[in-house]
C-alpha cells in the first residue's frame, strides 16, 4: 500500500474501494471483501445510501478503527442543512469521525456548506474537508472562502480525461487529485486497449491494473469499484510494478478530454 500525505500533514491510502451504485443489501460484504483483501481506505456519500452498511462492515471487521480512512461525501446545500447532515452521516455510520468529507458537487451555497464543513474538522468530527466536481475558479472560491484548504478534489478522471490542466492545478495549490470513475465504468474496454494490454502484459498484469498504477504514478488516488472478489483484489495488486516514463507518456497521448455523462460546461472541471 502506498500512501500520499494531505495538506493537514495525514497520510491517506492511494487506492481505495468505491462504493458508488453498490446497493445497500450487498454494501456491506463488498466493504468486507476489500478490507479482507488490504484496502484501508472506503468511499461512500449520502446519496449512495449505504453509509449505514459500509460503518457495519468497519465494525464488523475487527480492524481498528483508525487503521481505516473513511470518505463520505454531502449532497446538502447550504450551512444548515449541511451541518445537519453532517451529524446524520455520522450516526448513520455509527462513527465517532470521518477521516474525510467532501461537498458532492457544486451547489448555490457551496460556501455555506463547505463553513459547516470547516467546524465540524475544528472540533475533530472530521480529520479532513474537501471537495468533488469543482473546477478551477470554484475551488479558487472555497479557498478564498474558508481558513481551512480543502485537501483534495475528487473528480472524473480516467485514459479518456486524464484532467492534465485540472492536476496542474491541484498540485500546484497542495490539493490532491483523486480521480472517481479511473475504470471509465466500462472496464472491459480498458482490458482489451491494445497499449494498456501491451503494458500491462510486460508486468504479468491487464490493462486495468496497467491504468490503476498509471494514474497512481501520476500521483493520483484512486478509488475503483467492483463487487466481484477477483477484481477487488486484482485493482488493489499494483504497487509491485512501476511504470517507465516512456510507458506513462504513451498512456497520456490516449487522453481524449472525453467525460463518461457529458457534463454541463459549468461542471467540466478541465476548461
Amino acid at each position: 500500500m502506498k500512501e500520499i500525505k494531505l495538506n493537514t500533514g495525514i497520510n491517506a491510502p492511494m487506492i481505495g474501494f468505491g462504493t458508488y451504485e453498490i446497493p445497500p443489501s450487498e454494501t456491506k460484504s463488498a466493504v468486507l471483501t476489500a478490507l479482507e483483501i488490504g484496502y484501508r481506505h472506503i468511499d461512500t456519500a449520502q446519496y449512495y445510501q449505504n453509509e449505514r452498511e459500509v460503518g457495519e462492515a468497519i465494525r464488523e471487521s475487527k480492524i481498528p478503527r483508525e487503521e481505516i480512512f473513511v470518505t463520505t461525501k454531502a449532497m446538502t446545500d447550504g450551512y444548515e442543512t449541511t451541518k445537519a447532515g453532517i451529524e446524520e452521516s455520522l450516526a448513520k455510520a455509527g462513527l465517532d469521525y470521518f477521516d474525510l468529507m467532501i461537498l458532492h458537487w457544486p451547489m448555490d451555497d457551496s460556501i455555506g456548506s463547505y463553513r459547516a464543513l470547516t467546524e465540524a474538522y475544528q472540533v475533530g468530527k472530521l480529520k479532513n474537508i474537501g471537495l468533488s466536481n469543482f473546477n478551477i475558479n470554484q475551488t479558487k472560491e472555497i479557498m478564498a472562502s474558508s481558513p481551512v484548504k480543502p485537501v483534495l478534489d475528487q473528480i472524473e478522471t480516467h485514459l479518456y480525461l486524464q484532467q492534465g490542466k485540472m492536476h496542474k492545478f491541484l498540485v500546484e495549490n497542495d490539493i490532491v487529485h483523486e480521480s472517481y470513475s479511473p475504470l471509465m465504468e466500462n472496464a472491459p474496454v480498458l482490458l482489451k486497449h491494445p497499449v494498456l494490454k501491451q503494458i500491462g502484459e510486460k508486468y504479468h498484469k491487464n490493462g486495468v491494473q496497467a491504468l490503476l498504477r498509471f494514474l497512481n504514478q501520476e500521483h493520483i488516488m484512486v478509488i475503483p469499484r467492483s463487487t466481484n472478489p477477483t477484481h477487488i483484489k486484482e485493482n488493489f495488486e499494483i504497487f509491485d510494478f512501476e511504470l517507465t516514463p516512456e510507458e506513462r507518456a504513451e498512456i497520456k497521448k490516449l487522453d481524449r478530454r472525453q467525460p463518461i455523462d457529458g457534463w454541463p460546461a459549468s461542471m467540466r472541471i478541465d476548461e
